[in-house]
């Protein structure tokens, strides 16, 4: 297993294509969810300097802070409420490039000004979300859409 991540320079693109294989490599070998949705986290959140990168976990009807690199967050988001509740409840990544004119967004913090949010899939059924926001409008495009879905597979498909 990898400890040390070699952050990359260059497009965005370059940046996550170095640091995907970083990614498996950390979570390779690692069954334990917590551990694996912090390395996540932890490495997105080092390689691009995100606001917040962290993880919501569906418990019930309600998503549950998980695994998160930034600071304090909302602790439970209802079904079909904000962005991450809404990603859930239409199972698809939601790219929001000024969350103020997002209907219903959940502010759980002011300086929040764009989000990306990709659903975690197990069984066709979404077990929780990996929500990021950055300081900056328009931060995300396919680019993210592309490689952040592309690490939450990964993560589905081989930890869950």
């Amino acid at each position: 297993m990898a400890e040390d991540l070699s952050i990359a320079k260059g497009t965005k693109e370059e940046q996550y294509r170095s640091l995907l294989p970083q990614i498996k490599g950390l979570l390779t070998g690692e069954t334990n969810q917590v551990a694996n949705l912090a390395n996540i986290a932890a490495a997105l959140k080092e390689q691009f300097g995100f606001f917040w990168v962290g993880f919501y976990l569906v418990e019930g009807e309600q998503l549950v802070l998980g695994p998160f690199q930034g600071p304090v967050a909302c602790t439970r988001i209802a079904f079909n409420k904000g962005v991450c509740g809404t990603a859930w409840a239409k199972s698809e990544t939601i790219v929001v490039p000024n969350v103020e004119e997002f209907p219903g967004h959940i502010a759980c913090s002011s300086l929040s000004k764009s989000e990306i949010v990709v659903p975690i899939m197990s069984d066709g059924k979404c077990i929780g979300v990996l929500d990021v926001d950055s300081a900056e409008l328009n931060s995300f495009d396919d680019v993210d859409v592309t490689y952040l879905q592309q690490i939450v597979k990964f993560f589905s498909e081989n930890i869950i």
